[in-house]
């Protein structure tokens, strides 16, 4: 359950909606179900109520975002997931809640989280920007390269010491730093000097796009 459909509300919505649960209830008195993105009114788990939270609403839930903009209400939303046991954050005072949500960047299946325990949800967005323009800048073709590879290091059928062995090869070599330069042709003499023969005629499809 998501209380309140404000801009803080309408992002727990999203990213809870993002993670397909079997049904989302939404609720805020001051906010018609009209006025919400049509990407999210269609939703099929999605059930928006145009009213106030009641303690009956909490119970059965797996999670409860107490995100309306009125700390009396959020606090007694909390209130009301103590008394059922269920999960709640309230993102106004975290200490009023029992979980917190950490500021995150998502790429694929690159997930980057991390967290302040609540004293400075600011500081963490901030923090998490900075490190994402790291990883993007780093190492997304390294990592788009290391998925592409695995598979076809898996399939050779290599005693499972070998793959250790060739992938920390890999990542210790300079083969990241070829990548960040756009240097093509050093990226592809390092893959060869790294992979067994076998692999040799994949060099190509594992650099492509890459730089």
């Amino acid at each position: 359950m998501v209380a309140g459909a404000g801009s803080v509300g309408l992002r727990k919505a999203t990213d809870v909606l993002a993670a397909s649960p079997m049904r989302l209830l939404w609720l805020d008195p001051g906010v018609s179900a009209e006025t919400l993105p049509d990407y999210l009114r269609s939703h099929p788990a999605l059930v928006y109520e145009q009213r106030s939270a009641t303690p009956q609403d909490v119970q059965g839930c797996g999670l409860v975002f107490a995100a309306t903009g009125s700390r009396e209400v959020n606090a007694a939303i909390a209130d009301y997931c103590r008394e059922h046991g269920v999960p709640c954050n309230v993102v106004d005072d975290p200490c009023k809640g029992n979980f917190i949500v950490p500021s995150y960047f998502s790429d694929g299946e690159f997930i980057l989280a991390l967290s302040t325990s609540g004293n400075s949800p600011a500081l963490a967005k901030i923090m998490r920007r900075e490190l994402q323009e790291w990883y993007e800048t780093r190492y997304r073709a390294m990592l788009a390269l290391l998925g592409r590879l695995r598979p076809m290091v898996l399939a050779e059928g290599r005693k499972t010491d070998n793959n250790t062995a060739l992938f920390r090869g890999v990542i210790r070599s300079g083969l990241n730093e070829a990548l960040i330069a756009g240097d093509g042709g050093k990226a592809a003499e390092i893959l060869k000097e790294l992979l067994p023969e076998t692999l040799h005629t994949h060099i190509e499809d594992l650099l492509h796009g890459l730089y």
